[in-house]
């Protein structure tokens, strides 16, 4: 559970879903999924989560950059097969966004993850605080908790 009050380790915890096929190359020498190819999953999840989210509006020059990342890794996960990386919102901050995620197959969970994202103006090279209808979604989107 995070400090947040969610279960990361509960499918029914998420508000979205990314499928990710897990590669022969994303073994270890031991015959498990490495660690750096969990971290792509989870990526995988977290660009479609807040892209997805910035998508809905028109902000030009809006984007978001990674800021931290902390991931658990639960059980084994071997080759070959399907993930799923669920995704949710988590924390608004004044210019950041946390995120919390799953990686699955079926209810089994094999790693979670909180990552912070900054947002960032792309034509001030700098940190920004998100427009007030971008946060009013995410807030909107934290409060639905599952």
């Amino acid at each position: 559970m995070t400090e947040h009050g969610f279960d990361l380790t509960r499918r029914e915890t998420f508000t979205d879903f990314a499928p990710v096929i897990i590669r022969y190359s994303d073994q270890d020498s031991m015959g498990h999924v490495n660690n750096v190819s969990i971290g792509a999953y989870i990526e995988a999840g977290r660009t479609m989560l807040i892209q997805g989210l910035l998508d809905q509006f028109d902000h030009p020059g809006l984007d978001y950059i990674l800021a931290r990342v902390v991931i658990d890794y639960r059980r084994e996960l071997h080759y070959p097969g399907t993930v799923e990386v669920g995704a949710r919102l988590i924390r608004l901050g004044s210019k950041s966004l946390t995120a919390g995620y799953g990686v699955f197959q079926g209810d089994t969970c094999f790693a979670t993850s909180e990552c912070v994202n900054v947002f960032y103006d792309m034509r001030t090279r700098s940190s920004v605080v998100p427009p007030q209808d971008v946060q009013a979604v995410i807030r909107q989107k934290i409060s639905a908790r599952s």
